[in-house]
């Protein structure tokens, strides 16, 4: 089933798009986390160009983040404070991220950024989930339990000045650490297209120490709306969203989350965090090997 993109401007089987929405929902609904940060690579492998990829999967992770978001404020598990401290400074991220990204643009230099960023991103996330994932199944297998993380904000975050109270994430920091968390966020989304809970939820949990129990619904919430602003901002600037795209992949995803919750209740859950650092690392040993491999055709003709 052959579909045309009209902004990437080439042709592609559908049902492969549908498959690769699939796969990251699939990952999505076993893990807990945004398929983002996998959906563009997958695509990027495929043939989708870097920018398009990037932009698409933005607009594509805000539809899949609204069903989260229900879910979770139905059983109080959002801090609207601190999320939307985090929304205005993930707008301010876009804002940002989007003169970046035109300036990249203009300097020919975009894809090759997005493609650093992803293999420096997912290496080092990836790395820190399988080095705890084993610590966890050694312990499990010794049955001497890792002794608990006592649960504080960061140094740098209690210097900060102008705290305030954050009654349902049991804080009192300043709002500035929030802020520029999310900000820092949506720089990378509007950059790489990701929703940013795989870097969100760590950071929250041990930099800004909120309480686990509202860590997931805050997130979502604030990507929801980070995402919905790196839309809008990639709509009116770099024109590079391709709704055909976007749908195709939406679609995918919605039906492989409802596959993967449904699977991650029966699984370890210590193991399929080790299993997802693997998946990370391999996609992003992939993309570096990219960076450093000579194609056949070094030169390519576009239209103007």
């Amino acid at each position: 089933m052959d579909v045309y993109l009209p902004i990437a401007n080439l042709s592609v089987n559908g049902l492969v798009i549908i498959a690769l929405g699939a796969i990251t929902g699939l990952l999505s609904g076993i893990f807990g986390v945004g398929g983002g940060f996998l959906t563009t690579p997958l695509m990027i492998f495929y043939g989708i160009p870097p920018t398009v990829a990037a932009a698409s999967a933005a607009s594509q992770v805000t539809g899949a983040s609204v069903s989260g978001v229900f879910a979770h404020s139905r059983r109080g598990g959002v801090d609207y404070q601190m999320g939307s401290v985090m929304v205005a400074g993930g707008i301010l991220g876009t804002g940002i991220g989007a003169v970046l990204f035109k300036l990249l643009e203009q300097l020919g230099q975009i894809d090759t950024v997005i493609n650093i960023l992803y293999v420096l991103l997912l290496g080092s996330i990836g790395s820190l989930m399988a080095k705890e994932s084993i610590q966890a199944i050694r312990a499990e297998r010794s049955g001497v339990p890792i002794a608990a993380r006592k649960r504080r904000h960061h140094p740098m975050v209690a210097s900060l000045p102008m705290r305030w109270r954050f009654y349902r994430s049991g804080l009192y920091i300043s709002p500035l650490a929030p802020l520029l968390l999310g900000m820092g966020t949506g720089v990378l989304t509007m950059l790489m297209g990701i929703g940013g809970g795989f870097i969100l939820v760590p950071a929250m949990l041990y930099i800004l120490g909120m309480s686990a129990n509202v860590v997931v619904g805050t997130s979502l919430w604030q990507i929801l709306f980070t995402t919905m602003a790196t839309t809008m901002m990639h709509a009116l600037t770099t024109h590079a969203i391709d709704i055909v795209l976007a749908s195709l992949l939406l679609l995918g995803s919605v039906t492989g989350a409802q596959i993967g919750a449904q699977f991650s209740q029966k699984a370890n859950p210590v193991k399929l965090r080790l299993i997802l650092a693997v998946i990370v690392l391999l996609v992003a040993a992939r993309m570096a090997v990219g960076l450093g491999y000579r194609p056949d055709e070094i030169y390519s003709v576009a239209p103007l």
